[in-house]
């Protein structure tokens, strides 16, 4: 196995090129990787046409949009409805004329306040009280949509607009509510359905079948060695915002409590936050290794894990343990480098962001 510096990833591992990409910017999601990260992989791969890519981490879905523009299947699983509903949206094969329509309609839409509005205290926080009575008023609106594309699109407008019109920030880790100016809810949700609308007429999606389901990595609803290429990056180590930072979203319009998921795969387990990692990853890459056929190649991308008192050097555990289910760790591509501090000041070692590669 070779460790490679490879400072031409360090910018393609974070999602932040996606800001430029249209249709992949339709929603932030901090915790994924870049449009250019899936091309990187599928182009050292050398993916065919008839290529099956999976991602069993699929988050909103950059795998998925990436292959679905370069005609390639692909499918994806997470246990995240939030991120679910995200990537089925931005990879529906639209009829450009209906949604065309649909889209008039809800420019037309004046929509009374509801009676009442939630009693989540939290909620009731985060928005003044005319921008979330007409969010509550658009969410049972869409909600009433028949079609599920065009309600799944019209749903990623309406999820985006509410966290513009709120007063919660996402900074770094932290989700803290800054009453700060917000622009009127009805005004941002129509400037967003423009917006995308106008995406897909300036970069209309080729076909390519797409499958986004609910699943557990550890335990895959996929046939053995039915995958040729795997493109994900699983939970970090000791990261603890994955849901926190999407508690709006999630109470507002899934109905889900808050909580700190650690980065396990699934469930919390009560058996050490590393203990627990190491065991959900051995059952993902052993899931990935069944449903891989011979010759298959995996795109790991994964972080250190930082922890009071001692890092941990994620890339090569996982490639250890990647070779004890039976794959073959070609290459980790040391993409960037930070440090782990404890109590914001003390350097307790050197982390780093890698591509682990695999073959089956």
């Amino acid at each position: 196995m070779k460790i490679l510096e490879s400072p031409e990833l360090k910018e393609l591992v974070t999602f932040v090129p996606n800001r430029k990409e249209p249709i992949h910017n339709w929603y932030w999601y901090k915790e994924g990787f870049s449009r250019a990260m899936v091309d990187y992989a599928l182009d050292l791969f050398n993916a065919q046409a008839d290529s099956v890519v999976l991602d069993p981490f699929c988050g909103v879905g950059t795998t998925l949009l990436a292959c679905k523009q370069r005609g390639i299947s692909s499918i994806g699983f997470d246990v995240n409805p939030l991120a679910l509903l995200v990537s089925r949206a931005k990879t529906a094969d639209y009829n450009p004329e209906e949604l065309a329509v649909a889209v008039k309609d809800a420019l037309t839409w004046r929509l009374p306040l509801p009676n009442a509005l939630p009693g989540d205290a939290y909620l009731r926080k985060a928005f003044s009280k005319i921008n979330l009575g007409m969010v509550c008023a658009y969410r049972e609106k869409v909600a009433s949509i028949g079609d599920d594309k065009v309600r799944n699109f019209l749903s990623l407008a309406l999820i985006d607009a509410a966290t513009k019109c709120s007063w919660t920030v996402k900074d770094g880790a932290l989700l803290r509510i800054e009453r700060k100016p917000v622009p009127p809810f009805g005004k941002m949700f129509k400037y967003k359905i423009r917006k995308m609308l106008h995406d897909l007429k300036k970069s209309p999606l080729p076909f390519a079948p797409v499958k986004a389901e609910q699943a557990d990595a550890r335990s895959l609803p996929l046939e053995d060695n039915s995958v040729d290429l795997v493109i994900t990056s699983p939970p970090y180590l000791n990261k603890i915002e994955y849901s926190r930072m999407y508690k709006l979203e999630l109470s507002l319009f899934f109905g889900l409590p808050p909580t700190q998921l650690r980065s396990f795969v699934g469930t919390r387990v009560d058996e050490g936050i590393e203990a627990a990692y190491w065991t959900d990853i051995g059952k993902v890459l052993s899931e990935l290794y069944r449903v891989c056929k011979s010759g298959a190649k995996v795109c790991w991308v994964v972080g250190g894990g930082c922890f009071p008192d001692h890092v941990v050097a994620v890339d090569e555990e996982t490639a250890k343990l990647a070779e004890s289910v039976g794959f073959r760790a070609t290459d980790i591509l040391i993409a960037r480098h930070s440090w782990c501090t404890a109590r914001r000041t003390i350097k307790v070692g050197p982390l780093r962001e890698s591509a682990v590669i695999l073959e089956k």
